[in-house]
């Protein structure tokens, strides 16, 4: 009874997290509105969206090789397309000096580092132990996506102002870091929930930062610079944390 009440509550915590991390993962879509009305992708930067494409490929494949998988599997496919999509409009309204060297980050990142994530835990291990190998290697990188905001708190900390730290992202975090979670300690996974447990923490440390500092009306001069300035660096650094569902 307990096994089938574990297996009815990842069903009902994966389901969530997939609705969740699905509406997270079209949080960028105002950015890429932006980058079309200009035409430009100038003053942006493609880093976020090529980790958080990586992000998803590690997990697809960390569900294709686990049993019982299909909703990691799904939202991380559907990830990957959204991402790749991502890429693309800033590829298309890049310079062509940033074209190269987004193909160059992805080719590195998505192609070669990914492909030899696949081809080295595919010979060197097998069944369980592989699936031990590449987990750890998702935590790893999910934990390091999930620290990525660090550098907003504490630019929020330095300019007492919130400009750079959306409080819709940040309770998105929340709520996209509690469903995970549940669902890994359903199934006994702890590389899904155990690096959940540090987003939850992020979002949490966020929303007190964001109570501190809500009523501080100090603007800097690179505040109102728009897509060159700070705000759209740290509105971009949400957009990493935002394309990161689980």
């Amino acid at each position: 009874m307990n096994f089938l009440n574990a297996q009815l509550l990842a069903i009902i915590f994966g389901s969530l997290g997939n609705v969740v991390s699905f509406m997270v993962f079209l949080v960028p879509l105002s950015t890429f509105h932006k980058i079309y009305k200009r035409k430009s992708s100038e003053g942006y930067q493609f880093v976020p969206y090529v980790v958080a494409l990586f992000s998803a490929q590690l997990l697809l494949y960390y569900g294709l090789i686990k049993t019982n998988a299909a909703l990691i599997i799904s939202i991380n496919a559907i990830g990957c397309v959204i991402e790749i999509a991502y890429i693309f409009v800033f590829w298309f309204y890049a310079t062509k000096k940033e074209k190269m060297n987004l193909l160059a980050f992805v080719a590195l990142l998505n192609i070669i580092a990914f492909g030899l994530v696949v081809v080295s835990t595919m010979f060197a291990s097998r069944g369980a132990k592989r699936v031990l190998l590449v987990g750890w290697m998702c935590a790893v990188v999910n934990v390091l996506v999930f620290a990525a905001p660090l550098s907003i708190m504490r630019k929020v900390i330095k300019t007492k102002s919130v400009e750079f730290m959306p409080l819709d992202l940040s309770l998105c975090l929340i709520l996209c870091a509690t469903t995970w979670f549940f669902y890994g300690l359903c199934v006994n996974d702890k590389f899904i929930a155990v690096p959940n447990v540090v987003g939850f923490a992020f979002g949490i440390a966020q929303i007190g930062l964001y109570l501190k500092y809500k009523e501080s009306k100090k603007e800097s001069g690179n505040e109102r610079k728009g897509p060159k300035g700070e705000k759209n660096e740290g509105l971009q650094m949400c957009d990493q944390v935002a394309s990161h569902d689980n």
